[in-house]
């Protein structure tokens, strides 16, 4: 249990550093805020909020639950079940947000005149992008824990649907980086599929696009997983231990 909490007070204490280095360098440096930065924090810890409150409404359909057995053996996992898909679609809109901001590494604040010295921009956009990171790994591995309980395991191993449940919401993420990158499109943008495909569709038309999409879509995956799965796995073990 001492990983995991270690694990969620240094994702917290990455969010508040980027804070503070967007702020600082408007104030030391006295150039504009570069306020852009600051929304896009808060958009990235959206989803371990999100996570967060997807375990809160199961406590507060509990009593709700402990009625429902009475009604029929199938009741409760019905309503369960519905609950959970309905809250984690919600959540996987916002997953986007947090893996985002790797693509602040473009420096696309910074100016050929900017008075901030280079090596502050570059410490600055780094803690970003890993604070980004981890609120993305937090949240994932949240709902990937939740998944697992549900299973109700015998032991404490890690079961194929919690990873391949995890892969495919990596892909998703960074598809939806992709789609807030290059064409500009926000979570809440989904109220509006139709428009939203033909976008799509437009976009991948054009000669050579679909390639450079498919290889970013891929390589920002990788590179999700690549952090994750080891992560995740050291995280799940002393979750596990203290659990027994």
């Amino acid at each position: 249990m001492t990983a995991v909490l270690l694990a969620a007070a240094a994702v917290i204490v990455l969010d508040v550093y980027a804070a503070v280095l967007v702020v600082l360098r408007a104030k030391v440096y006295r150039v504009a805020l570069y306020r852009p930065m600051l929304l896009n924090i808060g958009l990235s810890a959206l989803p371990v909020v999100t996570a967060l409150g997807v375990c809160g409404g199961l406590a507060v359909l509990a009593p709700i639950l402990a009625h429902l057995v009475d009604i029929g053996p199938d009741a409760r996992a019905v309503v369960v079940t519905a609950y959970l898909l309905a809250a984690t679609g919600v959540w996987l809109l916002l997953f986007p947000n947090s893996v985002y901001l790797i693509t602040e590494l473009n420096f696309s604040h910074r100016t050929a005149s900017s008075p901030v010295p280079l090596w502050y921009d570059i410490i600055q956009t780094l803690v970003l992008t890993l604070s980004g990171i981890g609120n993305a790994i937090l949240s994932l591995g949240i709902l990937q824990t939740l998944l697992i309980v549900f299973e109700d395991r015998p032991d404490a191993s890690l079961p194929a649907t919690g990873w391949v449940f995890a892969g495919v919401v990596i892909v998703l993420g960074a598809v939806g980086v992709y789609l807030g990158r290059y064409l500009r499109v926000n979570s809440w943008d989904v109220r509006h599929p139709v428009a939203l495909l033909q976008k799509l569709t437009a976009h991948l038309r054009q000669p050579g696009t679909a390639l450079e999409a498919s290889a970013f879509v891929i390589t920002h995956a990788l590179l999700i997983g690549l952090l994750y799965v080891p992560l995740f796995s050291i995280t799940w073990t002393s979750f596990a231990a203290t659990a027994v």
